[in-house]
Protein backbone atom coordinates (compact mmCIF):
# COMPACT_ATOMS: atom_id res chain seq x y z
CA UNK A 1 0.00 0.00 0.00
CA UNK A 2 2.59 2.59 0.91
CA UNK A 3 5.89 3.35 -1.37
CA UNK A 4 9.27 2.74 0.47
CA UNK A 5 11.89 5.59 -0.12
CA UNK A 6 15.22 6.48 0.40
CA UNK A 7 16.72 7.11 3.93
CA UNK A 8 17.80 10.74 2.19
CA UNK A 9 16.38 13.99 2.75
CA UNK A 10 12.82 14.07 1.69
CA UNK A 11 11.60 17.47 -0.25
CA UNK A 12 7.94 17.60 1.71
CA UNK A 13 6.14 19.66 -0.73
CA UNK A 14 7.68 17.43 -3.69
CA UNK A 15 4.34 15.19 -3.92
CA UNK A 16 1.68 17.98 -2.11
CA UNK A 17 1.04 20.15 -4.98
CA UNK A 18 -1.85 18.13 -7.11
CA UNK A 19 -3.52 17.72 -3.46
CA UNK A 20 -6.22 19.57 -2.18
CA UNK A 21 -5.64 22.02 0.45
CA UNK A 22 -5.66 20.79 4.11
CA UNK A 23 -8.86 23.15 5.09
CA UNK A 24 -10.61 21.43 2.27
CA UNK A 25 -10.20 17.96 3.26
CA UNK A 26 -11.06 18.73 6.28
CA UNK A 27 -14.26 20.34 5.28
CA UNK A 28 -15.16 17.45 2.68
CA UNK A 29 -14.15 14.65 5.49
CA UNK A 30 -17.11 16.47 8.06
CA UNK A 31 -19.48 15.74 4.70
CA UNK A 32 -20.57 12.07 5.27
CA UNK A 33 -21.03 11.35 1.71
CA UNK A 34 -17.30 12.77 0.68
CA UNK A 35 -15.68 11.52 3.87
CA UNK A 36 -13.67 7.96 2.79
CA UNK A 37 -12.70 10.28 -0.69
CA UNK A 38 -11.47 13.24 1.51
CA UNK A 39 -9.68 10.69 3.53
CA UNK A 40 -7.93 8.87 0.51
CA UNK A 41 -7.08 11.95 -0.66
CA UNK A 42 -5.43 12.65 2.73
CA UNK A 43 -3.65 9.34 2.58
CA UNK A 44 -2.49 9.72 -1.09
CA UNK A 45 -1.14 13.29 0.14
CA UNK A 46 0.98 12.41 2.77
CA UNK A 47 1.60 8.34 3.33
CA UNK A 48 5.34 8.66 1.75
CA UNK A 49 6.40 11.34 4.23
CA UNK A 50 4.73 9.27 7.14
CA UNK A 51 6.37 6.14 5.77
CA UNK A 52 9.68 8.06 5.18
CA UNK A 53 9.71 9.06 9.20
CA UNK A 54 8.54 5.79 10.26
CA UNK A 55 11.09 3.75 8.42
CA UNK A 56 14.08 6.30 10.07
CA UNK A 57 12.42 5.19 13.35
CA UNK A 58 12.43 1.04 12.81
CA UNK A 59 14.27 0.56 10.03
CA UNK A 60 12.83 -2.24 8.65
CA UNK A 61 10.45 -1.93 5.99
CA UNK A 62 7.82 -4.79 7.14
CA UNK A 63 7.49 -2.77 10.45
CA UNK A 64 6.96 1.01 8.96
CA UNK A 65 4.55 -0.52 6.54
CA UNK A 66 2.76 -1.72 9.43
CA UNK A 67 2.67 1.78 11.62
CA UNK A 68 2.57 3.89 8.60
CA UNK A 69 -1.07 2.03 8.11
CA UNK A 70 -1.65 2.07 11.73
CA UNK A 71 -1.17 5.47 11.64
CA UNK A 72 -3.99 6.18 8.96
CA UNK A 73 -6.04 3.87 10.60
CA UNK A 74 -5.96 5.84 13.89
CA UNK A 75 -5.96 8.71 11.88
CA UNK A 76 -9.48 7.80 10.43
CA UNK A 77 -10.95 6.97 13.92
CA UNK A 78 -9.78 10.67 15.69
CA UNK A 79 -9.70 12.96 12.69
CA UNK A 80 -13.98 13.82 13.08
CA UNK A 81 -12.43 15.47 16.43
CA UNK A 82 -9.08 17.28 14.93
CA UNK A 83 -10.05 21.42 15.45
CA UNK A 84 -7.28 22.76 13.72
CA UNK A 85 -5.06 23.84 16.71
CA UNK A 86 -2.11 22.22 15.11
CA UNK A 87 -1.30 21.66 11.58
CA UNK A 88 -2.44 18.79 10.23
CA UNK A 89 0.76 17.25 8.89
CA UNK A 90 2.12 17.98 12.15
CA UNK A 91 -0.48 16.17 13.66
CA UNK A 92 -0.07 12.69 12.15
CA UNK A 93 3.03 13.33 12.65
CA UNK A 94 2.44 13.24 16.31
CA UNK A 95 0.84 9.90 15.80
CA UNK A 96 3.40 7.98 13.65
CA UNK A 97 5.67 9.14 16.19
CA UNK A 98 3.95 7.65 19.09
CA UNK A 99 3.86 4.57 17.28
CA UNK A 100 7.20 4.38 16.59
CA UNK A 101 8.20 5.03 20.16
CA UNK A 102 5.75 2.64 21.98
CA UNK A 103 6.34 -0.04 19.07
CA UNK A 104 10.38 0.27 19.92
CA UNK A 105 9.59 -0.18 23.54
CA UNK A 106 6.88 -2.88 23.07
CA UNK A 107 9.93 -4.74 21.26
CA UNK A 108 12.47 -4.39 23.77
CA UNK A 109 9.91 -5.62 26.70
CA UNK A 110 8.44 -8.23 24.47
CA UNK A 111 11.50 -10.11 24.23
CA UNK A 112 13.50 -8.92 27.15
CA UNK A 113 16.29 -7.56 24.69
CA UNK A 114 18.89 -4.62 26.00
CA UNK A 115 18.76 -1.83 23.91
CA UNK A 116 22.63 -2.98 22.44
CA UNK A 117 21.10 -5.73 20.81
CA UNK A 118 18.26 -4.20 19.21
CA UNK A 119 20.45 -1.69 18.04
CA UNK A 120 22.84 -4.45 16.51
CA UNK A 121 20.02 -6.00 15.13
CA UNK A 122 19.00 -2.70 13.36
CA UNK A 123 22.15 -2.00 12.35
CA UNK A 124 22.56 -5.55 10.58
CA UNK A 125 19.04 -4.86 8.81
CA UNK A 126 20.48 -1.54 7.64
CA UNK A 127 23.90 -3.87 5.97
CA UNK A 128 21.28 -6.07 4.28
CA UNK A 129 18.46 -3.74 3.31
CA UNK A 130 18.53 -4.63 -0.54
CA UNK A 131 16.17 -1.20 -0.86
CA UNK A 132 18.79 1.17 0.66
CA UNK A 133 19.46 3.65 -2.12
CA UNK A 134 21.86 5.71 -0.05
CA UNK A 135 25.68 5.96 -0.07
CA UNK A 136 27.86 4.58 1.93
CA UNK A 137 27.97 8.13 4.12
CA UNK A 138 23.99 7.97 4.33
CA UNK A 139 24.62 4.16 5.72
CA UNK A 140 26.82 5.80 8.20
CA UNK A 141 24.81 7.85 9.30
CA UNK A 142 21.92 5.98 9.50
CA UNK A 143 24.17 3.65 11.87
CA UNK A 144 25.05 6.45 13.57
CA UNK A 145 20.99 7.51 14.89
CA UNK A 146 21.13 3.94 16.58
CA UNK A 147 23.42 5.20 19.21
CA UNK A 148 20.92 8.08 20.14
CA UNK A 149 18.14 7.22 23.01
CA UNK A 150 14.49 6.65 20.58
CA UNK A 151 13.78 10.14 21.59
CA UNK A 152 16.60 11.88 20.66
CA UNK A 153 16.71 9.89 17.50
CA UNK A 154 13.35 11.15 16.37
CA UNK A 155 14.08 14.72 17.19
CA UNK A 156 16.88 14.98 14.96
CA UNK A 157 14.73 13.04 12.20
CA UNK A 158 12.68 15.44 12.05
CA UNK A 159 15.09 18.61 12.19
CA UNK A 160 17.32 17.36 9.94
CA UNK A 161 15.66 14.88 7.76
CA UNK A 162 12.27 16.35 7.64
CA UNK A 163 13.26 20.14 7.50
CA UNK A 164 10.99 20.81 10.76
CA UNK A 165 10.84 23.81 12.75
CA UNK A 166 11.30 23.61 16.51
CA UNK A 167 8.10 25.17 17.03
CA UNK A 168 6.67 22.49 14.35
CA UNK A 169 8.92 19.22 16.42
CA UNK A 170 7.22 21.60 19.56
CA UNK A 171 3.65 20.33 18.42
CA UNK A 172 4.39 16.77 17.35
CA UNK A 173 6.55 16.18 20.20
CA UNK A 174 4.83 18.45 23.14
CA UNK A 175 7.92 19.25 24.28
CA UNK A 176 9.78 22.61 24.51
CA UNK A 177 11.82 24.62 21.88
CA UNK A 178 14.76 25.25 24.26
CA UNK A 179 14.53 20.95 25.66
CA UNK A 180 14.47 20.47 21.63
CA UNK A 181 17.28 22.13 21.07
CA UNK A 182 19.40 20.90 23.70
CA UNK A 183 18.24 16.78 22.35
CA UNK A 184 18.98 18.30 18.54
CA UNK A 185 22.95 19.72 20.06
CA UNK A 186 23.37 16.44 21.78
CA UNK A 187 22.33 14.28 19.55
CA UNK A 188 24.61 15.97 16.62
CA UNK A 189 27.82 15.99 19.24
CA UNK A 190 26.49 11.80 19.08
CA UNK A 191 26.60 11.12 15.79
CA UNK A 192 29.48 13.33 15.38
CA UNK A 193 31.97 11.16 17.76
CA UNK A 194 30.43 7.51 16.13
CA UNK A 195 31.24 8.76 12.49
CA UNK A 196 35.01 9.95 14.30
CA UNK A 197 35.21 6.94 15.70
CA UNK A 198 34.29 4.52 12.63
CA UNK A 199 36.88 6.36 10.35
CA UNK A 200 39.42 6.42 13.03
CA UNK A 201 38.71 2.53 13.87
CA UNK A 202 39.49 1.53 10.10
Amino acid sequence: MYVSKSPGKPNPAANEEQHPADRELLAQFADPTRRHWAFNQLVHKYQRRVYAHVRKMVIDHDDADDLTQETFVKAWHHLGNFRGEAQLYTWLYRIASNECLNFLNKKRRRFFVPIHDVRKELATKLDQGGDFTGDEIQLKLQKALLVLPDKQKLVFNLKYFDELSYEEISEITDTSVGALKASYHHAVKKIEAFLQNSIHSK
